[in-house]
């Protein structure tokens, strides 16, 4: 009599769950037709555990901001009840919110400017798709300010996509290797967006600003942006692989707070993913500061750096910050000065230094934040955008990529530079060492409204009639 054969529904109803390693298993079974006792004796190591349930009350963070007005209480109310449910995520045991700090989703999702330490566990969700973003200044000594802008917006490229393949930088093959052996990002897709996005800043509070340092009068390039397309493939797959860990461990963990456990193949593969795109975004700046020192002939007198939308490792503990500033040297292993925290375009480029404290757990804040959406802060603008761009930006040199403006990145957008500052230094979240005083900046703009899909459409449009 022929022995029947097992299907991976007759595991399931077992009380197994579905996964990568129930094809494998059901081959051994058919190939050595294992039935009864024997057969759940093999399955034994696969039977899942029980599911990990979600914390009964918040991990206790440290909260490093408070209102300064009605608006603001708003703000840090909806901060704190989304970091009172994401704290309940089982693998977190500290956390912390920076003055920056505004919510980004439904609660539970971790704000701008929170920090969630984690145990032996990444959550992609917790450093988001725009994987380091960064800041980075050179010291272009006394080269004139308005020089190194025009250079500067010559080499640049904000807004959609990628640049073409002849104005591609060249990119380092020692990375490239790096990236065709890691199997998180070595895809046609990664390798082409790596490619073509190179030397590339974005859209939305991205930014190439230069201005005058304070202490020493010298020209300083300052550049806002992350991974770009390179990193939000990671994150996508990242999210994927997280999720279905969440679904066979918590299945009760939000889903924004999936994690992939480092203990794992998956976790390890996932964290030198990371340092990759690390690298990669480390050199996406350094592209357009050499290419600018290039183009005016001058040689750099320094330079330094730093992440947020990372995640930092010390221990079997991961730093989760998402739109925080690391202090603590620990958690960069490149450390080259201290650390850079920008405003607003009208406001001065912060360089700071700082120590770990209890309360700060290494970081300070990313810049300013915001107390209310884009979309209502451009329901409470009053005049034209012409007007409204005169009025805030007087005595700079404000430059839109796409020449069209964007009034959600002007300084009204964002929260009060002063008080972010007095906060910094009421929480022991960095001392100014340095100011670097605005003189201009370039900025995406509002390169949607010509988008070039737009643009398609109008055509077509146009042809029809």
């Amino acid at each position: 009599m022929e022995t029947k054969r097992i299907t991976g529904h007759d595991l399931i109803e077992l009380g197994f769950k579905s996964g990568k390693w129930m094809k494998e298993a059901l081959d051994h079974i058919n190939e050595n037709e294992l039935q009864g006792e024997e057969m759940l004796m093999y399955l034994e190591p696969f039977r899942p555990g029980p599911e990990i349930e979600l914390l009964e009350e918040p991990v206790a963070f440290n909260i490093n901001i408070k209102a300064e007005n009605e608006l603001e209480e708003d703000n840090v109310e909806k901060v704190i009840t989304s970091m009172e449910v994401l704290m309940k995520t089982p693998t977190l045991v500290n956390g912390a919110v920076m003055p920056d700090a505004c919510p980004t989703g439904p609660a539970g999702t971790i704000p701008v400017g929170g920090v969630a330490v984690a145990k032996n566990a990444i959550h992609p969700g917790m450093h988001s798709a725009d994987i380091c973003c960064s800041v980075m200044l050179t010291d272009f000594g006394k080269a004139n300010p308005k020089n190194v802008l025009d250079a500067a917006h010559s080499v640049t490229h904000f807004g959609y996509g990628g640049r073409s393949r002849e104005n591609q930088f060249r990119f380092p093959a020692d990375l490239l290797e790096e990236i065709e052996n890691n199997i998180f990002l070595n895809d046609k897709k990664s390798i082409s967006v790596a490619r073509s996005h190179l030397g590339t800043q974005g859209d939305g509070n991205h930014f190439l600003f230069v201005g005058i340092s304070k202490k020493t009068g010298n020209t300083m390039l300052v550049t806002h942006h992350g991974s770009r397309g390179f990193g939000a493939n990671l994150f996508t797959k990242g999210m994927k692989v997280a999720e279905q860990f969440r679904r066979e461990l918590s299945p009760k963990t939000l889903k924004q707070n999936a994690w992939i456990p480092y203990d794992t193949e998956e976790g390890k593969t996932y964290w030198e993913a990371l340092q990759i795109i690390r690298k990669w975004t480390k050199k996406n700046h350094e592209v357009l500061h050499d290419a600018t020192l290039e183009k005016l002939g001058v040689q750099k007198e320094n330079r330094f750096w730093n992440e947020h939308n990372f995640v930092f490792k010390d221990g079997d503990l991961f730093y989760h910050a998402k739109g925080a500033t690391p202090l603590d040297p620990k958690f960069m292993p490149d450390i080259t000065g201290p650390r850079l925290i920008p405003l607003n375009m009208s406001e001065p480029v912060l360089i700071v230094s700082g120590k770990t404290t209890n309360s700060n757990l290494g970081f300070a804040p990313h810049g300013a934040g915001r107390n209310v959406s884009r979309t209502q802060h451009r329901k409470s603008k009053t005049g034209t955008v012409e007007e409204i761009f005169v009025q805030e930006t007087k005595g700079l040199d404000v430059r839109f990529f796409s020449n069209e403006i964007d009034i959600t990145e002007l300084p009204s957008a964002y929260k009060n530079a002063e008080a972010v500052r007095n906060q910094m230094s009421e929480y022991g979240l960095g001392e100014v060492i340095d100011e670097v005083m605005p003189y201009g900046c370039i900025m995406a703009g509002d390169w949607e409204k010509n988008a070039p899909w737009k643009r398609r459409k109008k055509k077509r449009k146009s042809n029809k009639k």
